[in-house]
């Protein structure tokens, strides 16, 4: 099984301008992502961005780089636009790595990859983690997923999902000792022929309202297969906050 990893990157982040160049411990964010991809095992692994900046600092430490259109909503679609400038294989397997995610562990990247390759009806492959506080179930900011018996995503959604009507009804400030809830951590793998068709898609309604691109593929009635991850991830990069917890961990591992 083999398979490339493509790390969509953009500068201009909201809360974090110029997200994927902020230091940690010593390099800048997007050398640690590309460094996770490296040592997941992939055959290439490409930064996808729209920033020069960007691409000056990945050439300047050896990575590959490939400048795209500054129009793109998304990192699928940004990814979607290398595949075909590089005119990839239709069964090629692509993993699509966040630029600001520079713990995520390297068997988790490969776990996606292989799950696919390993799954012919899925078009998708993503994974999950045990939610195990009420805290982060109600967040809206985490995603929650519900899948069936078979692996695959049945929804994603920012509300808390599934609703425990009995427990819930008493208290929500714990879960209980059975739930069976889970989050969604954001890494994909796809093949190259599925981009193509999922980027000629209009964005459906559940979408715009969730703000969630993977329910796109749901809504044209393509499966995602989704399992519990080998090794839970720490959160990506998304605030201030964010940054210090990882630049903390990371000085440390350095």
């Amino acid at each position: 099984m083999t398979f490339r990893v493509i790390i969509p990157a953009r500068f201009d982040a909201t809360r974090l301008p110029g997200k994927p160049l902020l230091d940690i411990a010593g390099k800048p964010m997007i050398q640690h992502v590309y460094e996770r991809a490296q040592e997941s095992g992939a055959e290439q692994i490409i930064v996808a961005t729209d920033s020069v900046q960007i691409e000056a600092v990945v050439k300047q430490f050896g990575g590959e780089v490939c400048l795209t259109a500054n129009t793109h909503t998304s990192g699928t679609d940004r990814i979607a636009e290398v595949v075909k400038t590089l005119k990839f294989a239709d069964d090629d397997i692509i993993v699509n790595l966040q630029g600001d995610e520079p713990m995520m562990p390297s068997t988790v990247i490969h776990q996606v990859a292989e799950n696919l390759a390993q799954c012919q009806q899925a078009s998708m492959a993503t994974v999950c983690t045990k939610i195990n506080t009420a805290a982060e179930l109600f967040d809206p900011h985490v995603v929650k997923v519900v899948k069936n018996n078979q692996d695959m995503a049945i929804y994603f959604s920012r509300a808390s999902i599934p609703w425990d009507r009995d427990a819930f009804a008493s208290t929500t400030e714990m879960l209980p000792e059975d739930s069976e809830h889970y989050r969604h951590i954001g890494i994909y793998a796809y093949r190259t022929g599925f981009l193509k068709t999922y980027t000629q898609w209009p964005a459906c309604s559940l979408e715009k309202m969730e703000s969630l691109e993977q329910l796109r593929a749901l809504w044209n009635g393509e499966k995602i297969h989704i399992v519990e991850a080998v090794e839970i991830p720490l959160a990506g990069v998304d605030t201030d906050k964010d940054l210090e917890v990882v630049r903390a961990c990371l000085s440390k591992k350095e």
